[in-house]
Formats: C-alpha cells, sequence, structure tokens
C-alpha cells in the first residue's frame, strides 16, 4: 500500500512538473529561433543579448539562465546545424553499396551543402564565426571527422580493400576542406563560387576513385 502510494506521489510530481519543462523548452526553442532570426539579419558580431531577450519577450536575466553569453548561443545553433547535417550524410550513404551509388551520394551532398549554404546566411554567419574562434572551431573538426567516418564507412563498402587507415584520414580531410570550400565560395560572386564547388566536388571524386 505504501509503495503505490509513493507511486502515485512521484506520478503526481512528474505530472506538475512536465507543464514547467514543457514551457521552457518551448522558451529556448523561442530563443534560439530569434537568434537565427537576427544573426541572418545582421551577422552574429552585431547582435546583442538584450535583443534577443526583448524580442523573445523575456527578462535579460532568464535570457543567461539558458544561455551565459552569446556564444553559448552560436554554439548550440552550429551543434544543431551540425546534428541536422549528420543525419542527411547519415541517410544519403547508408544506402550506398556500388561505387556508382557512393560517387553520386557524395556529389549530391556537396551540391545540396552548397545551396544550403547560400540559402541560409544564418548558417554562412555562424560558419565564419566557428572559424574565427578557435574553442567554437572545435566543433567543426569534430564534425567533419564524424561525416568523414560516415563517408569513410561507405567507401570501406564498397572498396573493401581498401587501406583503412588511409581512407578514414582521406574522408576526414575531404570533409574539412568542403567546409573550408563553401566558405570560400560564398565569399565569391555566385558563378565563381560555383565554379569553386565544382573544382573541389570533381578533385573529392577523382581522390575517391583513386583510393
Amino acid at each position: 500500500m505504501q509503495e503505490k502510494s509513493s507511486r502515485i506521489k512521484t506520478q503526481e510530481r512528474v505530472a506538475r512538473r512536465q507543464p514547467a519543462q514543457q514551457r521552457s523548452r518551448e522558451r529556448l526553442d523561442r530563443i534560439l529561433e530569434i537568434a537565427q532570426q537576427l544573426i541572418a539579419e545582421k551577422g552574429s558580431e552585431h547582435v546583442k543579448m538584450s535583443e534577443i531577450a526583448e524580442l523573445a519577450e523575456i527578462s535579460i536575466g532568464s535570457l543567461y539562465q539558458y544561455f551565459p553569453d552569446k556564444r553559448a548561443i552560436v554554439r548550440t545553433l552550429a551543434e544543431l546545424h551540425a546534428a541536422e547535417s549528420r543525419r542527411c550524410v547519415r541517410e544519403a550513404f547508408e544506402a550506398v553499396s556500388t561505387r556508382a551509388q557512393l560517387l553520386g551520394a557524395f556529389a549530391s551532398l556537396v551540391d545540396q551543402y552548397y545551396e544550403i549554404v547560400l540559402d541560409k546566411p544564418v548558417m554562412r554567419d555562424i560558419s565564419s564565426a566557428l572559424r574565427s574562434d578557435k574553442e567554437l572551431m572545435s566543433i567543426e573538426i569534430a564534425e567533419s571527422r564524424a561525416c568523414g567516418a560516415l563517408l569513410a564507412t561507405a567507401i570501406r563498402r564498397v572498396m573493401p580493400r581498401a587501406d583503412i587507415k588511409r581512407v578514414n584520414a582521406l574522408a576526414f580531410l575531404i570533409w574539412q576542406l568542403g567546409e573550408e570550400t563553401m566558405r570560400l565560395a560564398v565569399a565569391q560572386k555566385r558563378g565563381e563560387g560555383a565554379l569553386l564547388v565544382d573544382a573541389y566536388k570533381r578533385m573529392s571524386l577523382r581522390a575517391i576513385e583513386e583510393v
């Protein structure tokens, strides 16, 4: 009887907490949404925490409870974008079973990523912010390793005799060079940017074929 009573009380406490947790989650999503909008409009370096708090309709004190500074917001946005990117890469390579499919999947991912970066200014700004901050740059390196590992797995699946260490190093390099290429490409006029991305794609495909 006591166990049942204790279980009921525990369930009641969880039920009472849930609305507060949901409100907190919604508030966090709102903060990140506002931050993305402001970063897209003016760049992260010009966005103030007070602006984010005002548009999110919360006090500056409440904002600091979620994020101690603007860097923490940029880091969270970068991690969210990285997680979504990694999901797309995983899905693209999961179905690969032949060399032709591997090359096609990689080429398609490069084209898709370039279009996304062009269409979403916030991603360009976050990428630049990561590059200029040594602490934040670790996020990009970790993402290149993670996506590179997915590429390496796909390469080894269709080329089982390939040297594992060489494949891993190549895949990591290809992915990190991709990030650098995108930054360079979007800083140029669109025509030249497209040529840079195409050159990177052709060089990468050739390197993969020669493994």
